[in-house]
């Protein structure tokens, strides 16, 4: 497929996500000709991968909840450039994990999916327009001031859940994000944990992870559909979110489901800015 990575895999052995994790990411490198990374010596040893992770962009390979791979390469400073969570891909494919930490005959097909899966995810993606410029930021908007602060709505192009986030649609997909009320409430933020390219999502389901010093929140999204890209950008920098709630800091990108019924529970930029006045009146 011509693309190599760096893959850093969960090594844990207390569970089978562990075994199955390291299948995954051992076969994505041979299909690929890609660099296994060991968790443990790039905790205590980062040095050696310096050249590799340079060169290279980062598979992650998780393997359940806990997410160890990634918060090793979060801890890290190291960026993040795809990921694949096997817990989340064994439940979309309805298959159970048994007790057993070797792989079965099951396991082992399961992994030649999520393998098939992720290959074919990519070739895709990489042969599809980008199509970033589409989404340009806003230029105008609505404001809502409450004491000394002033919170931008943009006037058009985006539509808002009182969960206060935003989706901006082109063609069939949509980018989603925090308002700017949001960002502002949550002061600055520190941790952006993105949710999973490839899983299909239901209206105001979560969106990954956001925390700050102040909270912690997961971002409910305003549209369903299939998550097919993530601002992975925001895992080392999730104070752009901050910076640029409504441009650079979008969280993730959705390929749509049925936008047309579900625009009825949204609100455009002029109702969200009535329904905000009423919000931080109540502060």
């Amino acid at each position: 497929m011509g693309k190599r990575f760096a893959i850093l895999p969960c090594n844990g052995l207390d569970k089978a996500y562990g075994p199955l994790s390291r299948e995954v990411a051992l076969a994505i490198a041979e299909h690929t000709e890609s660099e296994i990374i060991c968790p443990v010596l790039l905790n205590n040893l980062q040095a050696r991968y310096e050249k590799t992770l340079s060169g290279l962009p980062l598979l992650v390979v998780d393997g359940c909840q806990t997410r160890c791979a990634t918060k090793l390469a979060n801890k890290l400073g190291i960026k993040i450039d795809q990921k694949i969570m096997v817990s989340e891909a064994a439940k979309e494919a309805g298959t159970t994990l048994d007790k057993s930490l070797r792989l079965g005959p099951a396991t082992l097909k399961l992994a030649e999916e999520i393998v098939a899966g992720f290959l074919d995810g990519f070739e895709k993606k990489a042969t599809t327009a980008d199509s970033s410029a589409e989404f340009d930021a806003p230029v105008e908007f609505i404001t809502v001031t409450h004491d000394k602060y002033v919170f931008k709505i943009p006037i058009e192009g985006y539509l808002f859940n009182e969960n206060d986030c935003w989706v901006r649609v082109v063609g069939g997909r949509a980018r989603v994000g925090l308002s700017d009320y949001m960002q502002q409430n949550l002061t600055d933020i520190t941790y952006f944990e993105p949710p999973e390219v490839g899983r299909v999502i239901e209206q105001f389901d979560e969106l990954g992870a956001v925390e700050s010093a102040k909270a912690a929140t997961s971002p409910i999204s305003p549209v369903s559909g299939k998550i097919v890209a993530v601002n992975s950008a925001l895992v080392n920098s999730p104070g752009t979110i901050n910076e640029d709630p409504y441009g650079k800091g979008w969280i993730a990108e959705i390929e749509l489901a049925d936008f047309e019924s579900e625009r009825e529970l949204l609100l455009d930029g002029s109702a969200y800015a009535e329904t905000l006045k009423k919000k931080v009146a109540d502060l």
